[in-house]
Order: C-alpha cells, then sequence, then structure tokens
C-alpha cells in the first residue's frame, strides 16, 4: 500500500488528494525520530526515492507493513459491500490523513472522529463527511461546527442529555447563528461510557433536539466495545442486549416521528464486535418510503486496518468465526542495549514508542542487525515497560542474546501505537522486501 497517491475515493471528492499530496514534500528531520540522521533535511519523497530498506533506519522503530494494510483494508470493504452497510471508519487510531484516504477510496461514507482538535485535522485535509462520535459541549466547537458544516460537507454530531441540547441552543443563540446542527441521539449502558441511560432517557433527549430550533434528529448512535471487553458467551449477550435496546429506540422515535430527516443512520461497531452489529440492527435497514425515512446501518471499526498480535487478534469477529483474519500490519524493533544479568535482557524501546495498555509487546525474533536475517525467540518474554527501555527475559540455556542485536516484537493495539510516532515507515513485505515504500505522517 503505497499511500503517497490517493486513491479513487479521494478523486471523487471524498477527501483532498492535493492536501494528501502535499505530505511528500514535507522536510524530515530531528522531529521524526523514525528517520535516520543522514535523511536530515531530505524531503519524504526524495527520501523514498532512495529505496531505502529496513536496514537503513535505526532503533527503536515502529513499522507498516503495506501488503498487509491493504489486505486488511479491502476484506472489510468488501464485507461491508456484501452486507450492505457504511463504513464510516473511526480515523482516532492513525489519524492519518493518507491511510483516511485508502479507506475512503474503498467506500468509506466519511471519517469518524472523537474530538474538536480532530475534526480540524479531518476538515484541514478536506475529508467532506465527518462524525463526531462525541457530544459537542464546547462553545468553540459548536460555533466552529456551526460555520463549517453544510449539507455538502456534513458533520454529524451525538447528544445524549437535554442538557447538551440546551448547551448548544444557548451557544448558537449568543453568536446570533441560525445553524440546525445534525446530531444522533447516544444510547448508553450501565458501566459504560457516555450516552443515555436507557431508552426513555434517550427518548427525552429526543423529543428536546426535536423541539430545538438549532437541532436536527437524523439517526442513533452508541458503542457497544464499552460494555464488553472479551468474546465469551456473557459479553456477546451483553453487547447484543444493548444492540437490541438501540433497535427498540428507534423504532420507538419512528412511532413518535420525532426524526427530523428523510434519511436516518444508526450507528454502533467498532472493531470487535462489528459482525454482531450487523446481525442486530440490519433488520432496522429500510430503503424508506413516502411514510418512512430510509435507515442506513453505520459502522465505525478504525483499528482493522492496522490490527495487531494482541488484543483485536484474539477479539476480531475474523478471527473468531474461522475464516481469513485480518493480518497484524505493525510491528515493533528494538535493541538490546544491555544484558545485565543471566536471562534478563534491556531493550531500547519503551511506553514512549511502543502500546502496552492492551498487553506488553511480544517478542518474536532476534538478530544481529535491523533488516538482516533474523531467528524466532521462543521462550521470551517483555516482563516490565518503562519509559524508555523494555525488560526482556529468556532461556539463557537456549538462547543467546547480545548488545547490538535487534529483536521485532508483536504489538497490541493500533490506537496507543500511532500516536507516539509523528512519521512511520511502511515497508513492502515486513517478513520478504522490506523496502520502505512509504512514509505515514501522523497529527495527534
Amino acid at each position: 500500500m503505497n499511500t503517497s497517491t490517493s486513491g479513487a475515493g479521494a478523486e471523487a471528492g471524498a477527501i483532498a488528494a492535493d492536501a494528501v499530496g502535499r505530505l511528500a514534500d514535507v522536510r524530515l528531520d530531528w522531529r521524526h525520530k523514525a528517520v535516520p540522521a543522514t535523511a536530515n533535511g531530505t524531503s519524504h519523497r526524495e527520501f523514498l526515492s532512495t529505496t531505502p530498506k529496513l536496514k537503513d533506519l535505526q532503533t527503536p522503530l515502529l513499522t507498516l507493513d503495506a501488503g498487509a494494510m491493504r489486505g486488511n483494508a479491502d476484506r472489510l470493504a468488501s464485507w461491508c459491500a456484501e452486507h450492505g452497510v457504511l463504513l464510516a471508519p473511526h480515523g482516532k487510531t492513525t489519524m492519518a490523513p493518507q491511510l483516511w484516504a485508502e479507506q475512503l477510496s474503498r467506500g468509506a461514507w466519511g471519517i469518524t472522529v472523537a474530538n474538536f482538535a480532530q475534526l480540524r485535522v479531518a476538515r484541514a485535509f478536506g475529508v467532506r463527511r465527518l462524525q463526531l462520535a462525541n457530544s459537542l459541549s464546547d462553545p468553540h466547537a459548536i460555533e466552529w461546527v456551526a460555520k463549517t458544516a453544510s449539507p455538502d460537507q456534513p458533520i454529524l454530531s451525538w447528544v445524549d442529555s437535554t442538557v447538551t441540547v440546551q448547551v448548544i441552543g444557548r451557544t448558537l443563540e449568543a453568536v446570533g447563528s441560525n445553524a440546525v446542527l445534525d446530531v444522533l441521539v447516544e444510547l448508553g449502558g450501565i458501566g459504560g461510557r457516555t450516552g443515555a441511560r436507557g431508552v426513555e432517557a434517550a427518548l427525552d433527549v429526543a423529543r428536546a433536539v426535536s423541539a430545538s430550533p438549532h437541532l436536527r434528529l437524523v439517526g442513533v448512535s452508541g458503542y457497544e466495545g464499552s460494555l464488553a471487553h472479551t468474546a465469551d458467551a456473557g459479553s456477546l449477550a451483553a453487547v447484543r442486549g444493548y444492540l437490541g435496546q438501540m433497535g427498540e429506540l428507534h423504532q420507538r422515535l419512528l412511532v413518535e416521528g420525532l426524526y427530523g430527516s428523510d434519511a436516518v443512520i444508526l450507528t454502533a461497531g467498532g472493531s470487535a464486535y462489528f459482525d454482531d452489529v450487523v446481525d442486530v440492527l440490519s433488520p432496522y435497514a429500510t430503503a424508506g418510503s413516502e411514510a418512512s425515512p430510509r435507515v442506513e446501518l453505520m459502522i465505525r471499526s478504525g483499528a482493522y486496518i492496522i490490527h495487531d498480535d494482541g488484543f483485536y487478534r484474539g477479539i476480531s469477529p475474523f478471527s473468531r468465526d474461522g475464516g481469513q483474519p485480518f493480518m497484524a500490519a505493525m510491528h515493533g524493533w528494538a535493541r538490546v542495549v544491555s544484558q545485565p544479568e543471566p536471562g534478563l535482557a534491556i531493550l531500547d524501546a519503551g511506553k514512549r514508542d511502543l502500546p502496552i495498555d492492551e498487553g506488553l509487546p511480544r517478542p518474536q525474533l532476534i538478530g544481529p542487525a535491523l533488516g538482516g536475517p533474523m531467528l524466532p525467540l521462543g521462550g521470551a518474554e517483555i516482563t516490565a515497560v518503562n519509559d524508555q527501555h523494555c525488560f526482556m527475559t529468556f532461556d539463557a540455556g537456549t538462547t543467546t542474546v547480545r548488545p547490538g542485536d535487534v529483536v521485532r516484537l508483536g504489538l497490541s493495539h493500533p490506537c496507543t501505537a500511532f500516536d507516539k510516532w509523528t512519521l512511520i515507515p511502511v515497508l513492502a513485505d515486513t517478513n520478504g522486501d522490506q523496502t520502505v515504500v512509504d512514509l505515514i505522517h501522523t497529527f495527534f
């Protein structure tokens, strides 16, 4: 996946191809810890023209795999098309417009973001359709959305309380705005994150939206991932029960005539339970008629394009269904800087470089040089991580580890991997042709 040139989605106006393309003109320097000092002053484009290899980089390092990303992006796009489901990938996973362009080129409806800062990044790169999976409560954000959103460049946001409805209304009235913002009422669950607690509470919010001159109700939203963290029977039952409540809320909104649009969206679904979302909610999707709105189902999976060797590998629907799983498209590379005791090695990557919130890195391979031959590192384990170091234990009786050796690490949770890097090299094939074919810029 060479992301330097945007795909069909960008050409169709889903994202500004010229803005994404200009990233290739960025000059590389000390801000980009992934590239060597010898590249200082060269542009992204000039650096790639030298056909750099993994061996030309340095540790600590995070890399992406072009083939794995391409396969993952194609797989979910095909699945969504097959099931008649919209995809609005959660952009906060990568905050990488180059990857957003790849997702949009495969037919994604738009990009989902989590906060005002991310909205601004996405609109700066010309993302045409945006969804804020959160409530607008900051006056600056409310005013910005009111001035920026339009029928051709919509920004959907969520509301989960009557107080939020009042805050938006007061803010717009104070600045003399006549804007009408499109919102979805968010249903939550006990012990979950945001969202009105229960169908009746969500109905009260929807009624407040319907009565507001500044808001228009265009759907129902929710996030099932905050209610479960495994794929056992109990977790799946909790997820499906919650999704059933979303469907009930939608039906009640139809009966009361609270929707303000002839096109309605039902949206849930991260990268862990999107199959359950479609299974439970797809019966509510309809073509619409003179008497009822068109209803479309939208999932918001974001981590799928990167996937991992940890949390998502275990919980992804495509891992659970026995079919073709997503592929891990990110790896960490760390060098042994000390081997102070038998069976203990200290690596030069830590919390500032690698994700640890959904599991510690997993040693996979070891070799004497970055980009050189490597052997499986069986029995080794990362037992602790400091800011800049990993503690790796290994069997000193069967494995030799020396300072200067390089360890390839499997990682868990792309959402907390990308934010540690302003620039991430993309390899043609992590296990084969390790040519650097692109550089991914992030904007956290």
